[in-house]
């Protein structure tokens, strides 16, 4: 739930006056149920808040202040185990004056300062203002499922949780200059920009699991949780079907927990399936689920769907939609913020806008690819001869190689001679991937790749649809897998656990069989996404040269004619350019949205 915003001046200054009511606007998608601000102009501070409603209607209202006015918070998102934590204040003596999570939040703050968070089950953003500390917090949760970001210029330090509402108030220069060069080089090798970077120099993503507290002195930042801590150890499958199962389980029934209506996104997939079977575990009524179907059978999973919604009687609304989304790609752009190439997001804002037509949460199965290797990418690299006798700097750097939408080379080739001067030396493995990789050696090489996809790919990437676009209609998306037991679970999992002879999802498969069967079980992955690359190579083709040409950014960064020989070679068959292109549209569709 909900869009928070604010800012920590270190001289005391106020914004102007109508800097947070402009902020609260651009954030009124993420909350058009309610807008809160604890304004405190003579201090320089101020935390605001957009309500979309979802737990104690009536008393939820934020911000949330301390009986003797000195400690006020703000959050985004919800914090799934609140009422085992209201239960244990209670018992201690604390009087509660609602049933919101936000306020068991101030009330542990209040007991036991900023070491509280490591009791919070949840996805969250949080922002406090100490005044007992003069201090202001900023905290991101564990793998970043809401985002947060913030601009410190060293005297102010607005944030928000999204670009827009706070680009005006940054000094941030929105033309080519403002641009950050090394983000937009991580994005041509990402195909989205890794936090804590940004499009936008001097915006900063808070990273996932860190709390950030400023004071009039400066900023300090801490890390409160390091997935890397996790150790592998042996299990017998029966063990290990029963902890994963138990784990799952319990962290779907407390994403039950909300007081309006509620349902789940379902493809028919093993994730979203097991998600639906174990939410039917724990109501009375069929589950509210909802999927989009393509006349084009490659990409519709919409059979499996409903054959998963009939195995557990679910109440289901599919649609058939229109295969070619791309007059929705600007859209779906103004809301990320910041250029994607997943084409993906747009059938996501799609079943999206469907599923919010009846209830305002969604469960979903993000997060399981991840943790236990559902990507064919994954045996790709893994199953391939020699890859397991590869030495470690070997390793990282072909999984990174694999992963990566430009070469180093490529790069190089397409920039303009002074954009190539600028980044001459850059390189996203030693800057962006190796840290990763550097603190998970501990782990045996499959567990490394996933734990680097974790860190970049979900929290950069994957985890920004769900939020985005579910906040773009005004629901709210859960995801049980990403639960932070099952996050530590899944990394004390050894590799041959996930991936067997090709056998992806591995041990969870053979799980989940008794739960949703071995047709849904172990039927073929479907990417959910459109065929870009094909019209692109034909009734998209005109609209893409004159996007890519008609584009004032891709001059400045890139060679025309590199460009030119991407669109030509990709037309005629020669080369599959599908996802480079894709990316460079999406910068350059981006580029429009800052006009709005």
């Amino acid at each position: 739930m909900c869009g928070i915003f604010g800012y920590w001046d270190r001289q005391r200054r106020a914004l102007p006056a109508d800097a947070l009511p402009a902020m609260a606007q651009k954030l009124a998608h993420r909350g058009p149920d309610d807008e809160g601000i604890w304004n405190q102009p003579q201090r320089g501070v101020a935390l605001g808040n957009r309500r979309l409603s979802i737990i104690d209607i009536g008393g939820g209202h934020q911000p949330f202040v301390s009986d003797d006015g000195q400690v006020a918070v703000v959050q985004n998102g919800e914090i799934f185990n609140y009422v085992e934590l209201a239960a244990q204040l209670r018992q201690q003596g604390v009087h509660l004056r609602t049933a919101s999570d936000t306020e068991v939040i101030l009330r542990l703050y209040e007991r036991e300062g900023i070491s509280f968070l490591s009791k919070l089950n949840g996805m969250f953003a949080i922002a406090i203002d100490d005044v007992r500390q003069d201090a202001m917090y900023l905290v991101r949760d564990r793998i970043g499922v809401k985002p947060l970001y913030v601009a410190d210029d060293g005297t102010r330090a607005i944030f928000a949780s999204e670009i827009k509402a706070m680009l005006p108030w940054t000094g941030t220069d929105r033309g080519f200059e403002g641009i950050d060069l090394e983000a937009v080089h991580h994005y041509l090798t990402f195909n989205y920009i890794p936090a804590p970077w940004t499009i936008w120099r001097g915006i900063r993503h808070v990273m996932p699991g860190t709390w950030m507290k400023f004071t009039r002195n400066g900023v300090e930042t801490h890390r409160w949780w390091n997935l890397a801590e996790q150790r592998e150890r042996d299990f017998a499958f029966g063990d290990w079907a029963q902890e994963f199962m138990s784990i799952l389980d319990d962290a779907t029934r407390i994403r039950l927990r909300a007081d309006v209506p509620w349902g789940a996104f379902l493809s028919g997939g093993v994730d979203s399936s097991t998600i639906v079977g174990l939410m039917a575990r724990h109501v009375d009524r069929p589950v509210k689920t909802f999927c989009i179907g393509f006349s084009d059978p490659r990409f519709d999973e919409s059979a499996f769907a409903a054959e998963a919604a009939r195995r557990f009687g679910c109440e289901h609304t599919s649609e058939i939609a229109e295969l070619n989304m791309l007059d929705r790609w600007p859209h779906v752009l103004y809301h990320l913020d910041q250029p994607h190439g997943d084409a993906s997001f747009m059938p996501t804002l799609r079943v999206s806008e469907l599923a919010a037509r009846h209830v305002k949460v969604v469960l979903t199965g993000d997060g399981g690819d991840e943790l236990f290797a559902g990507y064919e990418k994954y045996a790709d690299f893994f199953d391939r001869p020699g890859a397991q006798g590869l030495d470690a700097g070997s390793f990282q750097r072909g999984y990174f190689d694999s992963i990566s939408l430009f070469t180093p080379q490529a790069k190089n080739a397409l920039y303009q001679p002074g954009v190539a001067s600028q980044l001459q030396g850059l390189d996203s493995f030693t800057v962006a991937a190796k840290p990763w990789f550097d603190e998970s050696q501990h782990f045996d090489r499959l567990n490394q790749a996933l734990y680097l996809d974790m860190q970049l790919l979900l929290s950069g990437n994957n985890l920004v649809k769900p939020d985005r676009m579910g906040m773009a209609v005004s629901i709210e998306a859960r995801t049980p897998f990403l639960d932070w037991r099952m996050m530590e679970f899944a990394f004390r999992s050894r590799g041959e656990t996930k991936l067997q002879g090709g056998d992806k999802k591995h041990w969870y498969k053979k799980a989940v069989v008794p739960l949703i069967g071995a047709d849904l079980a172990y039927r073929k992955k479907q990417m959910f996404t459109v065929p870009v690359g094909e019209w692109f190579r034909t009734s998209s083709y005109p609209w893409l040269k004159q996007t890519l040409e008609g584009s004032e950014l891709l001059q400045r960064l890139l060679r025309p004619e590199a460009i030119e020989a991407m669109l030509s070679s990709h037309r005629d068959g020669t080369a599959n350019h599908t996802r480079e292109l894709r990316a460079l549209a999406a910068l350059a569709l981006w580029e429009r949205t800052l006009e709005r």
